[in-house]
């Protein structure tokens, strides 16, 4: 397989979240060449809605154990090109790194896993690959894809997240709440006669950085949280009747007491939560991990994954977030992978999809 040329062609695509119909492309792309290569695949699939996705599996018998690749092809916007030093499109190939959004997160993991995917289907391993869209705003693909998934039995699950081709057990979870509070409008002039919801929310925030119920745990960490957007007022001279802000928290446990803390504060109106992603757990104990060719690090990712939805779309089965990339270089302006990183990431997946149990 021609890994560069696919990864070119990837990054090239402008898939930013929220987009259907160039995801959807990358989607097309992937499922085309597999085929192309294996034409008896099974492709389950809804590519039509809002957060398409993709299911592919070879003929096996119903109750085969499969490998499970998951892979998202969506990205976050470029932000400010002037921050970059090269056309985040420009999808080459320069002193040894491949350059542009989406190189590391995570389209170098999904050439890896497709050209690990086609050696498997070639050799009757039973596996499956799932591409997945708006993984970034959310694991909204992902969540479409969980009933197709638990209709399978996993055996294992890799998500080629950038990790630097470590390989990590888990991940905090996600819980964004949009927290919204009432005032009432009044004169700039005769602010008494107002109530003001931007200096109410501010007294929440205030509250929040004493008293929030932050729990930890021994391997995930410390619980967080972020007041990542917040919006209020519509004039100077206006007394705001609204506030509102967004609040990224990362979670340990389920996050019910952090909901039950905003909705408690006597200057809330209301809380609604968009993004309820659980924490991962894999259990190094487990045997499967003693038989991949890199390392297990000690510790999680500091990022959520669609792991989260796959976990309980296959309860039992472990989970790894191992792939090619940089971290750091996650959102950020300059993106890229080494050639060498996305050529290891090929290698080791292909000994895993190598070893995985043949259909007899």
């Amino acid at each position: 397989m021609d890994s560069l040329g696919l990864l070119s062609e990837l990054v090239a695509l402008n898939t930013v979240s929220g987009e259907a119909a160039p995801q959807r492309r990358a989607m097309d792309s992937i499922v085309s060449l597999v085929k192309s290569r294996s034409p008896e695949v099974n492709v389950q699939s809804d590519l039509s809605g809002n957060h398409p996705w993709a299911l592919i599996t070879n003929e096996a018998d119903p109750s085969a154990t499969r490998l499970l690749f998951a892979c998202h092809v969506d990205t976050v916007p470029i932000g400010n090109v002037s921050d970059w030093e090269f056309d985040p499109y420009a999808a080459r190939v320069e002193s040894e790194l491949f350059l542009g959004r989406g190189t590391s997160d995570m389209k170098a993991g999904l050439v890896a896993a497709t050209a690990a995917v086609i050696g498997a289907l070639e050799r009757g391993v039973p596996v499956a690959f799932l591409l997945t869209s708006d993984e970034e705003i959310g694991s909204l693909g992902a969540a479409r894809s969980a009933a197709a998934v638990a209709d399978l039995e996993i055996g294992a699950v890799i998500v080629p997240e950038a990790t630097g081709n470590r390989i990590n057990l888990g991940h905090r979870g996600a819980l964004w709440l949009e927290v919204s509070v009432k005032g009432k409008a009044a004169h700039g002039s005769t602010p008494q006669r107002g109530t003001n919801a931007v200096l109410k929310l501010l007294d929440v925030v205030d509250r929040a950085r004493r008293e929030l119920p932050l729990s930890s745990d021994a391997f995930l960490g410390a619980e967080t949280w972020n007041l990542g957007l917040v919006s209020g007022g519509s004039a100077p001279n206006i007394v705001p009747d609204s506030a509102r802000a967004v609040i990224d928290h990362r979670t340990v446990g389920d996050g019910s007491s952090l909901l039950e803390w905003w909705r408690a504060q006597p200057e809330v109106d209301s809380v609604e939560t968009s993004i309820h992603l659980a924490g991962v757990r894999t259990d190094s104990s487990v045997p499967w991990l003693s038989s991949l060719p890199t390392a297990v690090a000690a510790e999680p990712v500091s990022y959520f994954t669609d792991a989260s939805v796959l976990a309980a779309a296959a309860p039992g089965a472990p989970v790894v977030i191992w792939g090619p990339g940089t971290p750091s270089l996650m959102h950020a302006a300059n993106e890229s992978v080494t050639v060498s990183e996305l050529d290891d990431a090929i290698a080791a997946y292909g000994a895993v999809a190598a070893a995985w149990p043949t259909v007899d």
